[in-house]
C-alpha cells in the first residue's frame, strides 16, 4: 500500500467446517480509527453524519492519520512523553 495504515487490527484465525484452518485479516488499524473517530463524531452530533456531507468521512481518516503518525514518532522515541 502506499499509505502506512498501521497493520491489521483484530485478524482472527477460526477452524471452518471442514477442519480447515481459515485467516481472516481483518481491518486496518487506520480502518479503526477512523471508525472510532467517527463513532465519537456521530455521539457528539449524529447529524452532522449525512450521506451527501462525506466531509466528515474524509476528517476521521485525516485523524487517523494523524493517529498512526503520532503512534509512529512515539515508538520511534520509545515512550510516550
Amino acid at each position: 500500500m502506499s499509505e502506512e495504515d498501521g497493520g491489521q487490527a483484530f485478524p482472527d484465525h477460526y477452524t471452518n467446517g471442514n477442519g480447515y484452518l481459515q485467516q481472516h485479516p481483518g481491518m486496518t488499524l487506520r480502518d479503526w480509527f477512523a471508525g472510532q473517530a467517527l463513532a465519537g463524531i456521530m455521539a457528539g452530533d449524529p447529524d452532522a453524519i449525512t450521506i451527501q456531507n462525506c466531509f466528515n468521512a474524509s476528517l476521521c481518516y485525516q485523524l487517523a492519520d494523524a493517529m498512526l503518525a503520532e503512534r509512529a514518532r512515539v515508538e520511534e522515541r520509545g515512550h510516550p512523553s
